[in-house]
């Protein structure tokens, strides 16, 4: 049985995008709406600068159709500033600041670290062991939140469902089959992050899904990609569909307002490999 492919753009409020993807006129509180209306999914990055409120994540799982699926972005105080150690309270700060409040439009949560972070096992594993894997389990994490969220966090979860988590990383360091085996005993998703040749791909998969983030081809956060370019990307994930892998792919080449348009691109190259309905 194959698995489904979502594919989608990192975050849709980007003002060179307004008469060029958005129709001019376009209400900027419709632009979410507008976007959804074109992807299978959509990658929540206003979460990694700062913590969200419950009220955005309601009003974005409200303004995108049934069926739809958000991926999240773990906050950058988590792995840059504390690259990931002592996070405890972090963490729960991060599941109680709202995505919770997705309901069953949340999709996976993507943990990028930073390029000064190099390969630590031990520190890795301990982080891998303190993310939720339910959302029973997050709104448990999230009830030890402090006082950062205090009075405006979203605990309650209308139905358990598992909650699944992508690492992107960008340090050489990580170019060795160790990190792929945590990954792997961890069930952790590895992400295979194109960025010109910036920071390094690897192409495996590690778990039951697959993650893909396309920052650019030639140039990153700006280059467009090719017909070439996109039959390739989509011949791979259409393999990884096919061995039952479910499949997240967004592109990050906002820069030039490439990216709206290259996931319209692959969504029709993989048109039949998309969630129903």
């Amino acid at each position: 049985m194959s698995g489904t492919v979502r594919i989608g753009i990192s975050g849709w409020t980007y003002a060179p995008w307004r008469k060029v993807f958005y129709p001019e006129g376009l209400r900027q509180k419709d632009e979410l709406e507008y976007a959804a209306s074109r992807m299978t999914s959509i990658e929540i990055n206003g979460s990694f600068y700062s913590l969200q409120r419950p009220e955005s994540y309601r009003a974005w799982r409200e303004r995108t159709p049934e069926g739809f699926v958000f991926a999240v972005k773990g906050g950058r105080f988590i792995t840059h500033m504390k690259k990931l150690a002592d996070v405890d309270v972090p963490l729960a700060n991060f599941f109680a600041s709202g995505p919770l409040a997705l309901g069953d439009k949340l999709g996976p949560v993507l943990w990028q670290l930073p390029p000064t972070l190099g390969f630590d096992a031990e520190r890795l594993e301990h982080f891998f062991d303190q993310l939720p894997r339910t959302t029973n389990a997050a709104a448990e994490l999230a009830s030890r939140h402090d006082e950062r969220v205090a009075g405006r966090a979203h605990l309650e979860v209308t139905s358990e469902q598992e909650i699944r988590h992508a690492v992107e990383v960008r340090h050489d360091s990580f170019l060795v089959p160790e990190f792929l085996t945590l990954l792997r005993d961890n069930a952790i998703a590895l992400v295979v992050a194109d960025t010109a040749g910036r920071w390094p791909l690897i192409r495996d998969v590690t778990t039951d899904f697959a993650y893909v983030r396309l920052h650019g081809d030639s140039e990153l956060y700006a280059s467009g990609y090719s017909d070439e370019a996109l039959d390739e990307w989509a011949a791979l994930l259409r393999g990884w569909a096919e061995e039952g892998k479910d499949v997240y792919a967004y592109f990050d080449n906002d820069i030039k307002v490439r990216a709206p348009f290259d996931a319209m691109a692959l969504i029709e190259r993989l048109a039949d490999l998309g969630p129903a309905g």
